[in-house]
């Protein structure tokens, strides 16, 4: 932060244009958030609707995680979910970390990694989650040179977080109540 006068001019100016760039960015593209973190300049994919799932295969979501974000649907209204209880940031991460993970450019690998920790990892991040200092310590580390892996342990903490917190809520919740009935 840029506190008294010891501060570092440049610093404090590069830190004001770099929050200027990102209300900019903000102002122009409001419409889906995650379209700030990573852009896709290159073919857009087809969205299709996600079929709605059986009572069998949204029942096995109680107990995984891992399925619940394997099926679009269930991604998906998990995702509202979250949205609703404004903790979205989690799920965020986790799937710009998805994607993150298919990219082959190494010139796109390095643009999207930076996105990423100026987003979810970097202490005050606009939608920075909640990752303990060992774990934020060594995707820093990774990030000197990024490679696909570059956020797996973080990947894997927000993860357990989500499975242990927020994937319980989403099982008691209404949406996932009218799923099973």
């Amino acid at each position: 932060m840029c506190k008294g006068l010891a501060a570092l001019p440049h610093t404090c100016l590069e830190r004001a244009k770099e929050i200027k760039t990102k209300l900019g960015t903000l102002l122009q593209k409001p419409e889906n958030a995650i379209d700030l973190i990573i852009p896709y300049p290159e073919k857009p994919e087809k969205t299709t609707k996600a079929s709605k799932p059986s009572v069998d295969e949204a029942v096995q979501w109680k107990d995984s995680l891992e399925k619940l974000l394997q099926n679009s649907y269930g991604l998906s209204a998990f995702h509202n979910f979250l949205k609703m209880e404004f903790s979205e940031e989690n799920i965020e991460f986790w799937m710009a970390c998805e994607d993150y993970k298919k990219t082959k450019a190494p010139t796109r690998v390095a643009a999207k990694a930076k996105k990423i920790y100026e987003e979810f990892i970097q202490t005050e991040a606009p939608r920075e989650v909640n990752i303990d200092h060992f774990t934020k310590a060594v995707t820093m580390k990774n990030l000197v040179e990024p490679s696909p892996s570059s956020f797996d342990l973080a990947q894997k903490k927000i993860f357990a977080l989500m499975e242990k917190d927020s994937l319980p809520r989403f099982i008691r919740s209404d949406i996932y109540q009218e799923l099973v009935k």
